[in-house]
């Protein structure tokens, strides 16, 4: 499920932006990327071993800082429109893919067909049961980690070293500022925390699972932004946009090579719509089962399997890929995870006496984290206002929202009222 997440849309979409900031560097902002991952992921594992529960970061909040209920509830509800965000940037770059593959690049509407059609499969894979999820994770994992080492592999011999040099041509700060609008190709460890009430043996494969998927992901990563970098100019990497990684596999493959990339994104994209789906809606029904969220969403069925959510998420999902962006929903869903991911961090250090935490690795996490946010937001402020102002309301629209429902939910819900003080107390 950890890589499945992560090896999704990620590094097919958003290398062409990785090069666009960082230029030569662009193999060292996804290494940037894999630390802040790593040193965020270390108090998720610390978190979800502690406070086990399929609501992961909302309950990590809602135990750290349940004196202010607004805290978690807005985190919650930011995590759950990350996830239908991300769903989104999959299901667009699945649809690019898919209608590349089958001749028709440039269609709009076999891109929306193919991007609608992935979400709705997905959908009824996560209804039949997380038996049949996982068998299908493990087949198109495997399969997809495959293809990408082949094309890394084949693609070292026809790298060109003249287009390695010089590496900081774009300046050390931008490695940093696209490690963090990357970020997004690392989310997926996330997924993990959100079923760890249905993993066998939590105590040890948790931390595998989390560590593990990072680390075997950031390897490949790195190996197909090299590969990427050394076959293609900056100038041919911005003209390929989306297709980057299709146009890289040509120098030493052919036209077998846009094949097997176009096949590989297929089989990414796919994965990550499901591991997505599988991790989000599990969360987004404990959130209602709390009662901070509509309750209609906490309906399971026979098997515990949160159907109402996942429809809703992926109907949710395939309109987002129908209006919105490719490069603003990237920048929301990495600008998303990275300040949850600080907040999941700064819950750790006020838990960390029941998580057992390191109290240096914690503070190490925040300030790295911390410092990719503020050269992201300095960027986008200097360079795309508008994106900027954009992305500021969006948050400012979620955090009313949720102010809002608990408002109308503390006032017309005793029963809530009565639940929240009982926790309050019990918790002091």
């Amino acid at each position: 499920m950890g890589v499945g997440g992560m090896i999704g849309g990620g590094i097919f979409s958003v290398l062409g932006m990785a090069v666009k900031i960082s230029g030569h560097a662009a193999p060292l902002a996804f290494l940037i990327g894999s630390f802040v991952a790593l040193a965020a992921g270390y108090s998720y594992v610390k978190l979800a071993l502690g406070f086990q529960s399929d609501g992961a970061s909302f309950t990590y909040l809602d135990r750290a800082f349940s004196a202010y209920p607004n805290v978690a509830g807005i985190a919650g509800w930011t995590v759950i429109v990350g996830y239908i965000g991300t769903l989104a940037l999959y299901a667009y770059t699945f649809g690019i893919y898919g209608s590349h593959l089958v001749g028709f690049a440039g269609s709009t509407i076999i891109r929306m067909l193919l991007s609608i059609g992935v979400l709705l499969f997905f959908l009824l894979i996560n209804i039949k049961g997380v038996q049949s999820s996982g068998k299908t994770e493990v087949i198109i994992v495997f399969t997809k980690v495959l293809l990408l080492g082949l094309f890394a592999l084949a693609g070292t011999f026809s790298i060109q070293q003249d287009h390695l040099f010089p590496v900081f041509e774009q300046g050390v700060s931008s490695v940093f500022i696209a490690g963090a609008m990357i970020f997004v190709a690392f989310e997926g460890f996330q997924l993990i925390t959100n079923a760890v009430l249905e993993s066998q043996k939590p105590d040890t494969n948790i931390p595998r699972g989390i560590y593990g998927s990072i680390l075997i992901t950031s390897f490949i990563y790195f190996g197909v932004a090299i590969v990427a970098v050394g076959n293609l100019t900056p100038d041919q990497i911005e003209a390929a946009k989306e297709y980057t990684m299709s146009v890289a596999a040509r120098p030493a493959l052919g036209h077998a090579g846009t094949v097997l990339v176009d096949l590989a994104a297929l089989l990414a994209t796919s994965s990550a719509v499901n591991a997505t789906i599988f991790g989000a809606s599990r969360m987004m029904a404990d959130m209602a089962q709390e009662r901070r969220m509509p309750e209609i969403f906490a309906q399971r069925t026979h098997a515990r399997i949160p159907w109402v959510a996942i429809v809703f998420m992926s109907l949710l999902a395939g309109g987002f890929t129908l209006l919105g962006s490719l490069e603003t929903i990237t920048l929301f869903s990495s600008l998303t995870f990275l300040l949850v991911s600080i907040a999941v961090s700064a819950a750790n250090f006020k838990l960390r006496d029941t998580t057992h935490s390191n109290l240096w690795l914690i503070l190490l996490g925040i300030g790295l984290m911390l410092s990719t946010v503020i050269l992201l937001v300095i960027h986008l402020w200097s360079k795309d206002g508008a994106r900027f102002y954009w992305l500021l309301g969006f948050f400012a629209t979620i955090a009313i929202l949720e102010v809002f429902f608990c408002w109308y939910r503390c006032r017309n819900d005793e029963e809530f009222q009565q639940k929240h003080q009982k926790k309050h107390i019990n918790r002091s």
